[in-house]
């Protein structure tokens, strides 16, 4: 039992980990941002984020796999959205948090980018 026990919040912990991997690129971060406001087309995307029109499409991809982004057709265009209202809750929980640490975040070397 005890084992069945671990091996249960070893999996909870990979799950939550590979949930925060989706959030840990600046460049879906931005498209999430974005998508907090109103579902949006590639193109809106693009303009909001200033990110290519590739980058956009493949960060989506990744997105919508995940399941953190769903989309719609709205005639000749699809429409992304935020797939659960709480992604847009965690991420103003996240900046609430970031209020209270940002200075511990800024001076970490942990997490750099490469």
């Amino acid at each position: 039992m005890a084992q069945f026990v671990d091996d249960r919040k070893s999996a909870t912990i990979e799950r939550r980990a590979k949930l925060f991997r989706g959030f840990a690129d600046p460049s879906r971060l931005a498209i999430l941002g974005a998508l907090c406001n109103e579902p949006l087309a590639v193109h809106e995307l693009v303009e909001r984020t200033k990110l290519s029109q590739p980058n956009v499409s493949n960060h989506l991809r990744c997105l919508l796999e995940c399941g953190l982004v769903a989309s719609d057709r709205h005639g000749r265009f699809i429409r992304y959205r935020i797939s659960s209202p709480r992604i847009t809750v965690l991420l103003s929980d996240v900046d609430a948090l970031l209020d209270v640490v940002a200075v511990g975040v800024e001076a970490c070397d942990n997490y750099r980018e490469a």
